[in-house]
């Protein structure tokens, strides 16, 4: 199995010490592959600071240019930002890498590698599973009769390419008029996940993509806007995991841009919060959809409080009472298995999480109604939050019987340096209704930015469009609006530190905002992408020259 471990010391020291296989992510990060009977080994070892299990992430599934403000800066009397000189890297379900609007006017590719994780072969320097392809490559497979017996990488669900058309598609195949954001940019796509798996992947491969792309862009020295149309619910969404750590980190690695959508669990029922008080039983109700295979809680309560539970399946079967003492325990009734883990705190919280997984080991889980019975024994603070499955997962008929509509952006959206992307929809101007929402303001877990998210037509596997709707699609206009504005300040030289969160507080501050209306907001954070207006502000401080350059300065003899 993989752990995504933080230590200290040697990597090549902690492999040769335990015999183990580890993949260096950077920052003191790395994965490590290890029998699942060895976890327990990986405590002991000092080199060791902190352990997590991976979790799997979901894709959720006529350009909107002009109502983001992006058309004026690629007008050539005006600007003229297309993406030159800059790399847009989709971490996604993969690119069909054959389609016109991935391709120059010649049909060489725009396209700088493709890491396909789900082909195995010849994986990338520094990395263990699957295979890379370069720009060469693709050449040769694009000329040849029969492109996908050279290079045999492909977006089944058409994601991936969807998100790369918006961000990065030139609109070679509708004569111009589907042109996405940054037309002229590289790309770099990199297919998350194994063989066999074409609908989520493990954070695990999220994390080995990301150092993948930083490392390839620092190499080429250009710029890189990294978008992350994934989601999940498995985790306290408050930027504490390994995983939400680690791509905090890794938005420091280089010149990148980390774009990620809030999701679209805004109004799946999929949230619930509420406290549990001191001689008082708590029951949680909830439903699940016929179909499903499998389900999980992630429950988050404070460690100062304790409590045990009680699972009661459709039909009133129980699970028995649950307490700390076990920490782990799985319960076998009839077809169903279920997984019940006390988690601890880690080193960025002090929460603690109680997570109960029900697998159907034939066929599917019955549906009906839950009920989840939490039985206090000494309560301190006594809040608890839990989410389901994203419905991606487990689909609209799962939901909790009294939800919390706050809260519901989905991992890894929480991770604090990112830039989320809450989705509207621009022809009737108001927030699309399965946006994910933040929590309350104060905590800075809200959307940075709106980008449109209903009906976008972009490019779909085969060669040519199809319309989309989703946070997913919301978050390429940000990617590509990144990948402009790095080409006007780092590859024109007008800013030459024009990345990271500097590239987020120019979108906020350019953000479009209704009247009367308070911001920022849970819901659209700051406001709608108007990348003009944010490119005008970022020309303004920068002919002004302080306070970012030194010159402006007097003398110290002054």
């Amino acid at each position: 199995m993989e752990v995504i471990a933080k230590y200290n010391g040697s990597i090549t020291d902690l492999e040769q010490s335990m015999g183990i296989r580890a993949e260096d992510l950077s920052a003191g990060y790395c994965v490590i592959n290890i029998p699942r009977a060895r976890v327990g080994e990986l405590y002991s070892n000092s080199a060791i600071e902190d352990l997590e299990l991976p979790k799997r992430l979901y894709v959720g599934s006529s350009y909107r240019l002009s109502s983001s403000c992006i058309t004026p800066l690629q007008n050539k009397n005006s600007y003229d930002l297309r993406g030159r000189g800059t790399i847009t890297a989709v971490i996604d379900s993969g690119i069909d890498y054959r389609h016109p609007d991935f391709r120059n006017s010649d049909g060489s590719t725009r396209i700088i590698a493709i890491w396909d994780q789900s082909i195995n072969g010849s994986p990338p320097q520094g990395f263990y599973k699957g295979t890379e392809y370069d720009s060469e490559m693709i050449d040769m497979a694009l000329l040849s009769d029969d492109p996908m017996s050279l290079i045999p990488s492909r977006d089944l669900v058409g994601h991936g390419t969807a998100v790369a058309g918006i961000a990065a598609g030139n609109g070679a195949a509708s004569d111009g008029e589907n042109t996405g954001v940054a037309p002229l940019c590289n790309i770099i796509a990199v297919k998350v996940g194994s063989t066999g798996r074409d609908s989520f992947a493990f954070s695990t491969d999220i994390m080995r993509a990301v150092k993948y792309v930083t490392d390839k862009a620092r190499t080429l020295n250009m710029p890189v806007a990294i978008n992350l149309s994934f989601g999940m619910n498995e985790g306290a969404h408050n930027g504490q995991s390994l995983f939400e750590e680690y791509l905090s980190q890794a938005s420091g690695f280089w010149k990148n841009v980390i774009v990620a959508p809030t999701g679209n669990e805004g109004a799946a029922g999929h949230h619930y919060s509420g406290y549990v008080r001191a001689g008082q039983t708590k029951e949680i109700s909830f439903f699940t959809a016929s179909g499903i295979e499998r389900f999980y809680i992630s429950l988050w309560k404070s460690f100062a409080d304790s409590f045990t539970f009680e699972l009661i399946f459709p039909g009133g079967l129980s699970s028995g009472v649950i307490g700390v003492e076990s920490q782990y325990k799985r319960i076998r009734t009839g077809d169903l298995v279920m997984d019940a883990i006390y988690g601890q705190p880690v080193r960025y919280s002090v929460n603690q999480e109680i997570f109960i997984q029900v697998s159907a080991q034939s066929g599917t889980i019955r549906s009906g109604n839950w009920q989840l019975r939490l039985i206090p024994t000494d309560i301190v603070d006594g809040r608890i939050e839990a989410w389901l499955p994203t419905l991606e997962e487990v689909g609209a008929g799962t939901y909790f019987s009294e939800p919390d509509t706050n809260n519901t952006m989905t991992l890894p959206s929480t991770a604090h340096k990112l830039i989320r992307v809450a989705g509207y929809n621009d022809l009737i101007g108001s927030i699309a209704p399965f946006s994910g929402v933040g929590a309350q303001v104060c905590t800075g877990q809200i959307p940075d930015i709106e980008a449109p998210a209903v009906n976008i037509i972009s490019s779909a596997v085969g060669g040519g469009y199809d319309s989309f709707t989703g946070t997913s699609f919301a978050s390429p206009f940000v990617t590509g609006s990144a990948a402009l504005l790095m080409e006007w300040g780092i590859t024109n030289g007008n800013s030459p530190f024009f990345y990271g969160e500097r590239i987020k507080a120019f979108l906020r501050l350019g953000a479009t905002r209704r009247p009367n209306t308070k911001y920022p907001d849970p819901a659209f954070g700051y406001g709608r992408l108007c990348l003009e207006k944010a490119l005008s502000y970022a020309v303004r401080y920068t002919e002004g020259k302080a306070p970012f350059y030194f010159d402006s300065y007097p003398d110290d003899t002054d």
